[in-house]
């Protein structure tokens, strides 16, 4: 019978193998704290970018005037991100928004224009439409199980097709004076003030019921000058961001109606059911199934979302170009989902917040605006937002804890 030695490792062997645990516990540490202020890197990001706009087109960036048109850019990608953020949350995809922004907006505009439908009951019936497009997308996601690439590809195709028939190829113009108004028009500056003192209280408010509820359920809370500080910066950037809009016009009523989703579906994620179902079917799906989630329901209530949202952009988009067109909408999609994932969201479903996807669209947004402003040939804008896309990924997938 043969006698098996066993050789105790050396001490070499021994500190190489303490030394590679140190580094892997370094770099989990680095990425839960990456995970942890992303949204924060994206700020400071922002703030750079902004900066270096500045100076190279001596001040004009920073004028209160150009952040305005800024932010109305960022207004209408934002609409899309905020819905496209839960498809992808979600683990699916949605390639057909931009042509159905396109057929919405068309249709907002041949309702108000050939039946001169009054805008109360155009908005409406044009982002029920959207949702109803969006339902159709969803039911061949989960019920028929056809993966949503494919099936919103050809929604990509079919939704622009129906757009040229609708409108023979030709722009519908000229809409009413109340439709424009949707992106033209701006809130007077008491009521953006007043807005910006609601938003403070309801920052506030939040985080006094997080400390009181990590309080009930015996978590750790944090100091009470850490959030008075963090209260403090809420308040000086609320405070600069309306006062820069109303030393222009006021706040454009489009900024209003993202401001407005980003409280909404903040809610929504963190507070209801619903929201936490849509981040557990992308996180774990059979598990989620097993658990007694209908998640053919989550899934087709999600796309629905995403059509509304197409549809208030798109509606938002013919305000703003004062009329319907057969083109508008092109390459959205791209945009929304690039705005998405540069805010954090992972593609691989289960992560991300509507907040970091507004985040997204506004770096999207900058970028067009700065370059336009240097006269940077459009292909260089492609190239550059191609490569930040690239770069945001490869974060995401570089500093995920997750197997």
């Amino acid at each position: 019978m043969t006698e098996t030695t066993s050789i105790a490792p050396g001490p070499d062997a021994i500190a190489a193998a303490q030394g590679e645990r140190r580094r892997t516990l370094k770099l989990e540490h680095f990425k839960g704290a990456f995970a942890r202020y992303k949204i924060l890197a994206l700020v400071v990001a922002i703030a750079i970018i902004w900066a270096l706009f500045t100076e190279l087109t001596q001040g004009d960036f920073l004028t209160a005037r150009n952040l305005s048109n800024l932010l109305r850019q960022m207004a209408i990608n934002g609409m899309v991100a905020s819905g496209m953020v839960f498809v992808i949350i979600s683990g699916e995809i949605d390639l057909s928004v931009g042509s159905l922004l396109g057929l919405t907006g068309g249709l907002a505009a041949i309702f108000d224009v050939t039946y001169h439908l009054p805008l109360f009951v155009n908005i409406p019936l044009v982002m029920l439409l959207g949702a109803l497009v969006g339902a159709f997308n969803g039911y061949w996601v989960a019920f028929l199980r056809v993966p949503s690439f494919i099936v919103t590809l050809a929604g990509f195709l079919a939704f622009r097709g129906v757009v040229l028939g609708l409108t023979g190829g030709v722009t519908i113009a000229p809409v009413s004076s109340a439709l424009i108004a949707v992106s033209q028009s701006y809130l007077p500056d008491v009521a953006g003030y007043a807005l910006g003192v609601l938003v403070f209280a309801a920052l506030a408010v939040s985080a006094l019921r997080s400390r009181t509820k990590r309080a009930e359920y015996g978590l750790p809370v944090p100091p009470l000058g850490v959030d008075l500080g963090k209260l403090a910066v809420a308040a000086v950037v609320i405070a600069g961001f309306f006062a820069i809009l109303d030393a222009y016009r006021g706040v454009p009523l489009p900024v209003l109606i993202v401001l407005v989703l980003l409280g909404l579906f903040t809610v929504m994620a963190r507070r209801t059911v619903f929201g936490r179902r849509i981040y557990a079917v992308g996180g774990n799906l059979e598990a989620t199934r097993l658990s007694g989630v209908n998640v053919q329901v989550v899934k087709l209530l999600v796309f629905m979302l995403m059509g509304a949202m197409a549809a208030l952009a798109g509606i938002a988009t013919t305000a703003r170009l004062a009329a319907g067109s057969p083109s508008a909408g092109t390459g959205q999609e791209l945009d929304a989902i690039a705005a998405c994932i540069i805010g954090g969201t992972s593609m691989r479903g289960g992560a991300g917040t509507v907040f970091g996807a507004l985040i997204g669209a506004l770096i999207i947004a900058t970028l067009d605006n700065g370059m336009s402003m240097l006269g940077v040939d459009t292909f260089w804008q492609m190239i550059v937002k191609g490569l930040i896309l690239l770069l945001a990924v490869w974060l995401d997938v570089a500093t995920s804890t997750r197997r």
